[in-house]
C-alpha cells in the first residue's frame, strides 16, 4: 500500500481531499452507493480505469475508512467491497458535484461512455417520498430507494430487488433535465416524457395526483 499522501493544511477542505481527491476515487464511491460491489464489476463500470489504478485506489479507501471488504458466504464466496458508514456520508458531497457539474452535460460527446445506473443520484434528488422506485431508460434500468434503504443503499443497478412501489420510464434527456432543474417531475408526466406506473400511494403521489 502506498503511503498516504497529504496536503499538510490544517483545512477541513484539504483534509478531505487528503482522502478522496486522488482520480477515481469519488467514482468509485459512486459505484459502491449501490451496495456491495466484486472488483470486476467495478472494473466494468469505471471504463478507462487501469486493474492497477483501482486495485491501489480500493487499498487506500480501505485504508481511510471508507470501504470495508469481505467475503460473501458460500455459493458466492467471492470477495465484495462495500461503503463503510463514513463512506456512505459521502453521498451528498457527490450530488453536490454532480449538481456542479451538469452543465458540463450539454451534449454527450462520441467518446462518452455511459451506464444507465449514472442516472441514478442526480435522479434521486428530482423524486420525493419513500419507497422503492424502478427506473427504465433507453440504456438501460436500474432502481433507487427514496429514503434510503436499510443496509445504506441508495440505489442499484438492474430491475429492483422485489415488486417496486413506482415505475418510471423516461429517456437520459429527460432525466438529465430533470436533474438540471429544467423540468419537473410534475411537468414530465404531463408532457408525456415520464410514464408512472402503480397504484400505491408513492406512485399516485409522483404522478401528482
Amino acid at each position: 500500500m502506498s503511503p498516504r499522501r497529504s496536503y499538510d493544511q490544517y483545512c477541513s477542505t484539504a483534509r478531505a481531499l487528503d482522502a478522496v481527491g486522488d482520480r477515481w476515487t469519488l467514482l468509485i464511491v459512486r459505484e459502491l452507493l449501490a451496495g456491495p460491489r466484486r472488483y470486476t464489476d467495478l472494473h466494468a463500470d469505471l471504463p478507462g480505469v487501469s486493474t492497477d489504478v483501482l486495485a491501489s485506489r480500493l487499498k487506500d479507501m480501505e485504508r481511510d475508512g471508507l470501504t470495508t471488504r469481505r467475503r460473501l458466504p458460500p455459493p458466492g464466496a467471492a470477495f465484495v467491497y462495500e461503503l463503510t458508514a463514513h463512506g456512505r456520508d459521502l453521498l451528498p458531497v457527490l450530488q453536490a458535484l454532480g449538481d456542479w457539474g451538469a452543465p458540463a452535460l450539454a451534449e454527450r460527446r462520441p467518446t462518452d461512455a455511459v451506464r444507465a445506473h449514472w442516472f441514478a443520484l442526480p435522479l434521486l434528488r428530482s423524486l420525493d417520498g419513500e419507497g422503492l422506485v424502478e427506473v427504465q431508460l433507453d440504456e438501460g434500468e436500474f432502481h433507487l430507494w427514496l429514503g434510503g434503504a436499510a443496509d445504506g443503499r441508495v440505489y442499484g443497478d438492474g430491475a429492483a430487488p422485489g415488486e417496486p412501489d413506482a415505475r418510471l420510464e423516461l429517456d437520459g434527456d429527460t432525466c438529465t433535465a430533470l436533474s438540471r432543474g429544467f423540468l419537473t417531475l410534475h411537468q414530465a408526466v404531463l408532457d408525456g416524457r415520464i410514464e408512472v406506473s402503480g397504484e400505491g400511494t408513492l406512485a399516485k403521489s409522483l404522478r401528482g395526483e
